[in-house]
């Protein structure tokens, strides 16, 4: 199999190229600037413009299709570039498109969830037989969130919300199993082994951190709240994943005495 990855240099992509290699998987990886690495042939192409696109699905079997653009561009990357990619990719005659998208975009009304909701749309209306795959959050995703959300000294957040990290190398082992399975035309689900409200996170974090910043509880108002404190980004699916926020911190932090 000749599998095309798209947003192969993020932290997904990376991890998602290791398992491939692992399993004997030619790789194509893509990205918006050439690149070198010997786990797969490296091609440039943007989602954004189409520019390189029908050269970059010539000759492959699927595509795991990880780029996404959450800071800016996101409807011309992620709805656009998707449905550019999607038309490519069916001209090419590829036989299986593994889309990667989030848990919780069909109950949380983000602005990003909602570009990424109209990504899958436009999967399961392409001319590719598809499987679609919802992953939880990533471990260093909350963990960039408790950064920033700490920058003034105390931790700021809605200590009800709910999470659930997953680590994104399982994300990657589950994929590869969905390309090897074939196109099943279905959303599946995938999150981590727990389930942790705001609070509990932040305990763990600053434990971790030998860190004595006090928690600073922010409700978040409307249906957003609601739906963060519902669950709305967590899921019942099984199997899970094994990894868990624990074992996340005492990876990064452990010994470190960091503040």
């Amino acid at each position: 199999m000749r599998v095309l990855v798209t947003g192969a240099s993020g932290r997904l992509g990376r991890a998602v190229l290791s398992r491939l290699a692992e399993e004997g998987v030619t790789v194509r990886a893509m990205s918006r600037h050439p690149r070198h690495d010997d786990r797969a042939e490296w091609v440039a192409a943007d989602l954004a413009t189409g520019e390189g696109l029908a050269e970059a699905v010539t000759g492959v079997d699927a595509v795991l299709h990880l780029a996404s653009a959450p800071q800016r561009g996101t409807h011309e990357v992620d709805v656009l570039g998707t449905r550019r990619l999607v038309v490519a990719a069916g001209h090419a005659g590829v036989r299986h498109l593994v889309y990667v998208s989030i848990v919780g975009i069909d109950r949380v009304s983000f602005g990003y969830y909602r570009h990424k909701l109209a990504a899958e749309e436009v999967v399961k209306a392409g001319p590719v037989p598809w499987s679609i795959l919802r992953a939880t959050q990533f471990p260093e995703f909350l963990e960039e969130l408790l950064d920033r959300s700490s920058r003034l000294g105390p931790v700021i957040g809605d200590r009800a919300v709910l999470a659930q990290p997953v680590d994104p190398v399982e994300v990657a082992a589950r994929l590869a199993a969905m390309l090897t399975a074939g196109p099943s035309y279905a959303i599946d689900e995938y999150g981590g082994p727990q389930v942790l409200r705001f609070d509990e996170a932040v305990r763990a974090w600053r434990a971790a951190r030998h860190s004595r910043r006090p928690l600073l509880p922010v409700r978040i108002p409307g249906r957003v709240g609601r739906a963060l404190r519902a669950g709305g980004l967590t899921t019942t699916a099984t199997p899970t994943g094994t990894r868990t926020w624990a074992d996340h911190l005492a990876d990064t932090y452990g010994g470190t005495g960091r503040k």
